[in-house]
């Protein structure tokens, strides 16, 4: 008995996202993810990941620990997200960590001055409704907190701005403990706090988020050829998700974007709907942070190489991705629509689900065949199974979520032991024999992306 009525011919050749909205949507109705506090009517710029986001997320975060961590030259470390507020004070984020604001008087539209139009500056009017804008003022980006009982100067905490600086105190007691000789690198992932003054477009700016960081302490003279190395890793990573070339780009950083204590710095681009966005920084630190925090301080951050029989503060290579942008980037692209059906074309490693089973219908004798293939390739993959509806709206819904590949149960399968095997990106189906079907799906698996 034939399952195969699944779809109207495409409308189209397939069609790449082009109104955000439309993955907003998708996402919350996918359980991708949600606004905060949305029973409340939600908090501006803080999103919570549902069922599907927790495991999309986790497997980009799980890809970067293992690119990082599996390497020889690489530790990992876990800091604390409250530090000693001296800390901020000489990383340059108390003094230097803020944005110029502007606001209407009249409208009441508050603006970062260096995000619009200079002459609107200059002329002191509201882009919006003209009307007349204020003094620029200096606000500090970083969320500021009280540690202890008394809410006074003295007990002030903040909450951190990035993960780096965690590293960075670090370097010596990593290096000890772990004794490694330079050139190495400390890796982390964790959340990160910033009063953003204009967050927005979905989940790629936003208040609370979560960084994955790695700092490689090199010998001064040998920086210019690790960032070049680390360049070329980190593009490839993105490539290596199944994030199309043609939409990824590095972007130099001019006299006029290079920060002050930046030898060089170079981020990894990505062609969204709303144009191309930061994804990713490398950058040459030079000898700035280990510096500053050696003189801050008064704790010697230096590494004496024995072969050398010399001692010098590490100059620092950071790569810097955002875990949350990582993931938009794989939603965006993604996402895809013909005119008759919306799919996401995951890479397998990345994808919630690797592969959904399902009966072709209601019947007890399919129901328990797709159950013990559900149980058989659970040993080897994330599976999901559905028996709700027509088996061409299951189908739907699974490729909305960017499942794969999908198993159906009819009653061919009870007599002849095949089932079927449905590509997402194809939708093309082929007869596999059940016991076979496991290594069938890790060897399209392995061959992925390489036809």
């Amino acid at each position: 008995m034939s399952e195969e009525k699944e779809q109207k011919k495409p409308a189209g050749p397939p069609q790449d996202l082009k109104d955000m909205n439309d993955l907003v949507s998708l996402s919350k109705r996918r359980g991708f993810v949600f606004p905060s506090s949305e029973v409340y009517g939600g908090i501006n710029a803080c999103w919570d990941y549902g069922p599907l986001g927790i495991e999309l997320k986790r497997n980009i975060k799980e890809r970067w620990w293992r690119a990082m961590t599996d390497r020889e030259d690489v530790e990992g470390i876990d800091a604390a997200i409250l530090m000693h507020p001296r800390v901020w004070e000489a990383s340059g984020h108390v003094a230097g960590f803020v944005d110029p604001l502007v606001d209407c008087k009249k409208c009441k539209s508050r603006f970062r001055a260096d995000k619009i139009d200079a002459a609107a500056v200059q002329s002191k009017k509201c882009p919006n409704c003209g009307g007349e804008l204020t003094e620029p003022r200096q606000f500090n980006l970083m969320f500021k907190t009280f540690m202890g009982p008394l809410e006074d100067s003295a007990s002030v905490v903040y909450l951190r701005p990035e993960t780096a600086q965690g590293i960075y105190v670090n370097f010596l007691n990593v290096q000890q403990a772990s004794r490694q000789k330079i050139p190495f690198g400390i890796a982390q992932i964790g959340k990160a706090f910033r009063n953003e003054i204009t967050p927005g477009n979905f989940i790629f700016r936003t208040r609370e988020f979560e960084q994955m960081e790695m700092q490689f302490f090199v010998r001064p003279g040998e920086d210019m050829e690790w960032f070049e190395k680390w360049k070329a890793i980190r593009i490839q990573w993105h490539l290596d998700n199944g994030i199309r070339k043609n939409k990824l780009r590095f972007h130099e950083h001019g006299k006029g974007e290079l920060a002050h204590y930046a030898r060089a710095a170079f981020d990894i681009e990505y062609e969204f709907p709303f144009g191309w966005q930061e994804l990713e920084g490398i950058h040459n630190r030079g000898d700035f942070d280990l510096g500053r925090h050696q003189e801050f301080s008064g704790k010697k951050l230096e590494y004496f190489n024995e072969e050398k029989k010399e001692k010098f503060v590490p100059y620092i290579v950071e790569t810097s991705a955002g875990c949350d942008r990582s993931l938009l980037v794989t939603l965006v692209d993604a996402y895809r629509f013909d005119g008759e059906r919306t799919w996401l074309e995951f890479h397998p490693a990345i994808a919630p689900y690797k592969v959904a089973v399902f009966p072709l219908m209601k019947k007890p004798d399919l129901l328990e065949y797709s159950k013990n293939v559900f149980e058989d390739l659970k040993k080897r993959f994330r599976v999901t199974t559905d028996d709700a509806g027509s088996i061409g709206k299951r189908y739907r819904r699974q490729d909305e979520i960017g499942t794969p590949f999908g198993v159906t149960i009819d009653y061919d399968t009870l007599t002849q032991h095949t089932v079927t095997l449905r590509h997402r990106d194809s939708m093309v189906q082929e007869r596999i024999p059940a016991q076979n079907l496991a290594a069938a799906i890790e060897e399209k698996f392995r061959l992925w992306g390489k036809s």
